[in-house]
């Protein structure tokens, strides 16, 4: 039996990681060698320019909530951590191996009994959003576990089955959108408790009319949602990836289809469903499933060139791997928040953006640490907006010393390791129509000297441009240097190269 249970908790552990691998991935993505054709593909056209999709282009930060009835366990129980037993904390409820308490599923399956948190405040929450800087929030209505933050007429594992009662995703959408952030709302279509729901294909007729009623299900929860909800912005969809989800590519496709009539400018992400050959977040031609990459999940793009031109978000926690509320940050690395600046700027300067997660605990008060770092960065973003919101990719050489940002004729440096000799070297291509001209420091505006440097390496494509700062300024975080870029005062003496 002992073994048995081994195997059982083992699967577990792999199948969450070939879960999150599948969600996931790094480098340029692989072009098909052929077309193929595809009934099933892409719903809406690439690079929407509507006004909700240029909304989306313009967010720089956003902010993630995962909250429900596993913040209650924070990832241990009576003393136990679930590190190492389950894949994540919102997973604690699939914990198994040795560490796992005994009846630990019909335990968790018995929490919402107990979810009353009584210093929950979507007013203060969003109001600690705006003052970070969030523009717009992801969050989440339902994970795997089943359970609904809002009171769906479809289930009984609700949040007014709970001593709470109240409608927690009304509260989150009406005082964020209070705030100007807009909202996406989180909605998992695994559930783990659902007798409907299976990971395989549907074979039998017996199966396959209760997956038909899962289906049918799922569709009356987004449309309740749509409904209920009509502020919100987007959908951001989890659980897609098991083979009976992808089996049913036609209803996903209809139901997409449906969700879109109902809320014209709805923005839904790669990650929703795939195509009748089962490709996913990209279509079997490499077209995109959705109006924006969604597989950048605790990862970056190296290079810009990797996104062929896609729109795209990052979503990042601050333990490793930790979404929902974890009681003990001890032992493992959590970033700090100029690790979460340097990367909020990577994903701005690569025409993304970046969404810092939250995991209140089951009382609904934020981690004391997400409280310290959404102040810092929140002070940050002040001081930096104008690098950061509504700016683009500059077409630039990668600078060693931070992040290129751009806005019509005004490009920023956001500057995160500065040189000894107080010289921001800036590689400007020789064929450039347009250089800097000035520079100021964005945090004070103090004009600083620009000097052209043509340093003279041999089949350089590049000349420099050097922006000198004053020998007293040292700033504790990052800091952003503003220039204007002008026409060049005259072309680059062209060099003969050395002979060999």
């Amino acid at each position: 039996m002992k073994n048995k249970l081994k195997y059982i908790w083992l699967a577990i552990a792999t199948t969450a990681a070939v879960n999150q691998a599948d969600a996931q991935w790094t480098g340029p993505k692989k072009q098909p060698a052929k077309e193929v054709e595809v009934k099933y593909g892409s719903l809406t056209p690439p690079h929407r320019t509507d006004a909700d999709m240029q909304a989306f282009r313009s967010y720089g930060l956003g902010q993630f909530i995962h909250w429900g009835i596993y913040s209650i366990a924070g990832n241990e129980w009576n003393g136990v951590s679930a590190r190492g037993g389950a894949a994540a904390s919102e997973w604690i409820r699939s914990w198994g191996g040795p560490t796992a308490p005994k009846d630990w599923t019909k335990t968790y399956d018995n929490l919402y009994k107990q979810f009353n948190p009584k210093n929950f405040n979507a007013k203060r929450w969003a109001r600690q959003a705006k003052e970070m800087g969030a523009r717009y929030v992801i969050f989440t209505t339902k994970h795997h576990d089943g359970f609904a933050l809002w009171p769906t007429k479809y289930s009984e594992y609700n949040i007014a089955a709970s001593p709470y009662k109240k409608d927690i995703v009304k509260q989150i959408v009406d005082a964020y959108t209070a705030e100007g952030i807009d909202v996406y709302l989180y909605f998992s279509i695994l559930e783990w408790n659902n007798p409907n729901y299976m990971s395989r294909v549907p074979k039998t007729d017996e199966e396959k009319a209760k997956f038909d009623k899962f289906l049918q299900y799922t569709r009356n929860q987004l449309l309740e949602q749509l409904h209920n909800y009509p502020k919100i912005k987007g959908f951001w969809f989890d659980g897609t990836w098991d083979a009976s989800w992808k089996s049913a590519y036609e209803f996903t496709y209809n139901l997409e289809k449906e969700l879109r009539e109902k809320h014209p400018g709805l923005i839904i992400g790669s990650r929703f469903r795939n195509d009748e050959h089962g490709s996913r977040h990209f279509d079997s031609n490499g077209n995109i499933l959705g109006d924006y990459e969604q597989g950048w999940e605790r990862k970056l793009p190296a290079e810009f060139e990797w996104l062929n031109g896609n729109d795209w978000d990052a979503v990042m926690t601050i333990p490793p791997n930790g979404w929902g509320y974890m009681k003990d940050w001890s032992a493992i690395y959590t970033k700090t928040t100029d690790d979460l600046l340097d990367m909020l700027m990577h994903s701005v300067s690569m025409n993304g953006n970046f969404v810092i997660n939250f995991g209140p605990d089951g009382n609904g008060n934020m981690h004391p640490e997400e409280d310290k770092i959404a102040k810092e960065i929140g002070e940050w973003t002040k001081q930096n907006a104008e690098a950061l919101y509504g700016v683009r990719h500059a077409v630039l050489p990668p600078s060693k010393l931070g992040y290129f940002t751009q806005k019509d004729d005004n490009l920023y440096l956001t500057v995160f390791n500065r040189p000894v000799n107080s010289i921001i070297r800036i590689a400007v291509p020789k064929n450039a129509s347009q250089v800097p001209g000035t520079a100021t420091l964005l945090i004070t505006g103090k004009s600083l000297e620009v000097k052209q440097s043509d340093i003279g390496l041999d089949l350089d494509k590049n000349t420099y441009y050097d922006v000198t700062l004053p020998k007293d300024f040292q700033p504790e975080k990052a800091f952003v240097i503003k220039m204007k870029l002008v026409a060049p005062k005259g072309k680059v003496a062209k060099l003969m190269d050395a002979k060999m």
